[in-house]
């Protein structure tokens, strides 16, 4: 494909991207590399004959088998790369139809890709963990790259990761650069992992080229994340060093077995991913390379506001014309803030496969649409595909998820209105205390300085501090023998509460002790007979079980709560600070609580693993309903 601004050379039939000319650079694509590992669609399936099974699936590079040309005039070309599957492929390729479009139009400086997976109802079940669009860029020109704004850098080379210049550490992608090529790296920490992003933020990243005459950028831009999984807030992969940028639209990470796409062996099902845009741009040599960036963002700008797209040519992008648009208003009703009911800005508020609330984060397999409230609680979600829907929300400041009452079936072109819908967050009593701020991150809550063996300089000072690499060991460091106490009246959530309640290395060896974490607080009276209630709100679980106990943490005393061991988010190990949300409200009798100095104790018993754990995004403890009328009252109330 050629537009005489950029020239895109696709192998036939199998679909890789083997060739990217533009700029004088006769290509960008990693070189060294073979033709089917520059630019190429891949997936990570099993046969799911296993539910439960955590092990890696096998790896499909989706090469196809026919090439066609669907559409060839002088205002476009497009071209459809397809697979089509049969019994006899069976246990070998998953049982998907696959069709990867690659579309050029006049005057574009970049071209679009998309793809269509297929699942016939006839055809047996299979489980599909993650699958992308992925290009690797010659190492010897893209040494600079952008995530977001305030995450750009440059990078080291892959050769760096190798074993005399890297010295691997406690999993395959991190690695310590002990003999850099590049001696500005040295001591540093690469690993992929640091550089993913939110679903929501995630619309353009990419590399620059410094090679003089002409600085060159490549970027991936997202117009649309409707056919990503996991709402707004999932985290993907991005670019990392290879030079490799990612376009991911599934995938298990930050989230684990719960976001695997299970088919079933009578399921049909069909899903269009992208179109995407890889855009390519260029500055004079003496111009500012980050002007690239800054040109990177403004496409990104543009092709936001073309979404969606009038060129795809299969019938399955649904067009412009025959989406449609739901408007409304969110208002949220806490009795025991507020007796109105209070219009609600920054909300989110999205449509997504009908289910219990807050589902959406571990729907995968259908389209999500999501909006965010104006300040004075409107909301207008556009370009939604025709379909069946439950409408959900989130606010921050407020525990919980919001679903709206019915499902929403949504055709053709409509417009629908659902008027004033109000969210009544859990609730039973007024507030005693509280730690930390509800807003499904651990990121309020105090992250420690990183081992100076084991940094990224990019987050020194950052704002995303807890990117670096180890931090689940300076837990060990910080409380040696005693775990971490917490007192109401006197501590500060952001400086006395770790964001993870990881497990402890013991010192002189690689195992571990589990944890018990002590919330202490004071009664000055007790209603006996009144249930207060615990809200523990979560921001991510790894393969961990939580236990609460009340006054008494001795070992013969049965935990009030357990939640049984859950989650497989692997969020500490990768660097996050949320993953999935979970919630959990714990009736305590009044009969458990004393007069005075109360505890409340949290314990994590599993400790297998450093990697095992919590991060906790909100707890409260409320009064019984009836509190308002009694006299008693806490001694210190943490302020927000």
């Amino acid at each position: 494909m050629d537009n005489g601004i950029v020239k895109v050379t696709i192998s036939n039939p199998e679909g890789f991207v083997t060739e990217i000319q533009y700029n004088g650079i006769d290509n960008l694509l990693e070189v060294l590399n073979t033709e089917s590992n520059r630019g190429y669609y891949d997936m990570v399936w099993d046969e799911g004959k296993k539910k439960g099974a955590r092990k890696k699936g096998a790896f499909d590079r989706m090469d196809a088998t026919e090439m066609s040309v669907i559409v060839e005039n002088e205002e476009q070309v497009e071209l459809s790369f397809t697979r089509t599957w049969n019994s006899s492929l069976q246990g070998l390729y998953p049982p998907l139809n696959i069709d990867k479009r690659f579309v050029m139009v006049d005057g574009s400086s970049g071209f679009y890709t998309y793809a269509i997976y297929e699942h016939l109802e006839e055809w047996p079940g299979f489980n599909l963990s993650n699958t992308r669009i992925a290009f690797k860029l010659r190492k010897d020109k893209f040494n600079y790259m952008v995530v977001e704004e305030e995450r750009q850098r440059f990078m080291p080379l892959p050769d760096d990761r190798e074993e005399g210049r890297g010295q691997v550490l406690a999993y395959p992608e991190a690695v310590l650069l002990t003999n850099p090529i590049e001696p500005q790296f040295k001591g540093e920490v690469d690993d992929k992992y640091q550089y993913s992003i939110e679903s929501r933020k995630n619309h353009v990243h990419g590399w620059i080229s410094m090679d003089p005459p002409k600085s060159t950028g490549f970027w991936i831009i997202t117009p649309s994340n409707e056919f990503r999984c996991g709402g707004p807030l999932k985290q993907f992969l991005a670019s990392h060093v290879g030079p490799t940028a990612l376009s991911v639209f599934h995938s298990t990470h930050y989230s684990g077995v719960d976001l695997i796409m299970r088919f079933g062996p009578n399921e049909a099902w069909k899903k269009v991913y992208g179109p995407i845009f890889i855009y390519l741009n260029s500055l004079s040599n003496g111009e500012s390379p980050t002007q690239l960036w800054d040109d990177a963002r403004q496409q990104t700008v543009n092709e936001i506001e073309s979404w969606p797209y009038r060129f795809p040519a299969s019938k399955d992008f649904v067009k412009g014309e025959e989406r449609a648009k739901l408007e409304g208003r969110l208002l949220v009703h806490d009795r025991y803030m507020s007796d109105a009911f209070i219009p609600v800005g920054s909300a989110y508020v999205g449509l997504a496969s009908p289910g219990e609330p807050g589902s959406w984060q571990r729907e995968s397999k259908g389209y999500q649409f999501w909006t965010i409230t104006d300040d004075k609680g409107y909301f207008s979600i556009t370009n939604i595909l025709p379909g069946n829907y439950s409408l959900y929300s989130w606010v921050k400041g407020y525990i919980g998820d919001y679903k709206y009452h019915q499902v929403i079936n949504i055709t053709s072109g409509s417009e629908v209105n659902v008027g004033e819908v109000v969210y009544e967050p859990a609730r039973e009593g007024p507030t005693l205390w509280e730690i930390g701020i509800p807003d499904r991150s651990a990121a309020e809550f105090y992250v420690p300085d990183p081992n100076h063996k084991y940094i990224n300089t990019l987050y020194l000072n950052h704002t995303d501090r807890y990117r670096q690499y180890g931090l689940w060991e300076r837990y060990a460091d910080l409380y040696p023998q005693e775990d971490l106490v917490y007192n109401v009246s006197t501590s500060d959530y952001t400086k006395d509460w770790f964001f993870a309640q990881v497990n402890r290395k013991k010192e002189n060896n690689n195992t571990y002790e589990a944890t018990t974490w002590k919330i202490n607080f004071n009664l000055e009276n007790v209603i006996a007979n009144g249930t207060y209630k615990l809200r523990v709100a979560l921001a991510s679980v790894h393969f961990a079980e939580l236990q609460i106990r009340v006054n008494n943490n001795s070992e013969g005393n049965p935990a009030l709560f357990r939640s049984g061991v859950i989650g497989s988010e692997n969020t500490i190990a990768r660097h996050g600070i949320h993953g999935f949300y979970w919630l959990f409200n714990v009736d305590i009798e009044g009969t458990l609580l004393g007069q005075g100095n109360n505890s409340i104790f949290f314990s994590q018993p599993n400790n297998t693993s450093p990697f095992q754990g919590i991060l906790y995004d909100y707890i409260r403890l409320e009064a019984p309903p009836h509190y308002t009328n009694f006299t008693s009252k806490l001694n210190n109330i943490l302020p927000n």
